[in-house]
């Protein structure tokens, strides 16, 4: 019994080791080649294909740094992530503002920071169970190892979901502004990123009121906090 034991946990080792080795390799990889899948895409493919009601999509096209609008990257930071040059991952100030905020209201509010998006995106599945939490932790840490601030936010603006079967920046603005994403304009960017807490819910093609009055908070943050995204994190 203690020798099937012995071997059980040996193998265990082995596969964790061997698990470890590959996330490693993988956060590597990435740090240098364009993403191809996520598994957020391949499961949003499933649900549109036995979905009578939604169109099978899947648009997607990487672009490089120098493709995508300044003006896209200072919105998303400044909606999503304010602190995103200065934390190593982890916002802590708005982890305690959301644990403290959802001990009193029943609309949950979370604290997710683009690296911990990028992370959730890349390698995990939507979910809010403690497994994928715990290895959200673990990736995020791994891509601020490895990773630039300039690489985890050029991955995260082509692989966000931004409509249903439509990732990334580039592929959005074709859809909603028949242009590229080095073209879209301020106001633009502001709408994409104030639509992306819930991409499959709001519209940046027809904005509703809502969209327009967080659109307008987020161009007031990005007056604001204008050179953020160019001056630091380089």
């Amino acid at each position: 019994m203690k020798k099937f034991l012995f071997r059980l946990l040996r193998s265990v080792f082995k596969v964790i080791l061997l698990l470890f080795a590959i996330s490693v390799l993988l956060t590597i990889l990435f740090r240098f080649v364009p993403v191809p899948l996520t598994p957020l895409m391949v499961i949003r493919c499933f649900q549109q294909f036995s979905d009578d009601r939604r169109t099978l999509r899947l648009q997607k096209d990487w672009v490089s740094h120098d493709e995508i609008s300044s003006h896209l990257r200072l919105a998303v930071v400044c909606a999503e992530d304010q602190n995103f040059y200065t934390h190593w991952g982890f916002d802590l100030n708005a982890i305690d503002k959301a644990v403290q905020h959802n001990k009193n209201h029943k609309r949950k509010r979370g604290a997710s920071t683009i690296s911990q998006q990028v992370a959730k995106n890349l390698f995990l599945w939507p979910s809010r169970n403690w497994v994928r939490k715990g290895l959200e932790v673990y990736f995020t840490a791994l891509i601020e190892l490895f990773w630039s601030k300039q690489r985890i936010l050029d991955v995260y603006l082509n692989i966000i979901e931004l409509g249903d079967g439509v990732y990334g920046a580039e592929a959005a603005s074709k859809r909603y502004f028949n242009k590229t994403a080095k073209k879209i304009s301020a106001g633009e960017a502001a709408l994409l990123a104030a639509i992306l807490p819930r991409p499959l819910k709001y519209s940046a093609k027809n904005p509703g009121p809502y969209i327009r009055k967080r659109q307008n908070w987020i161009l007031n943050q990005m007056r604001l906090n204008e050179g953020i995204g160019t001056v630091k994190g380089k």
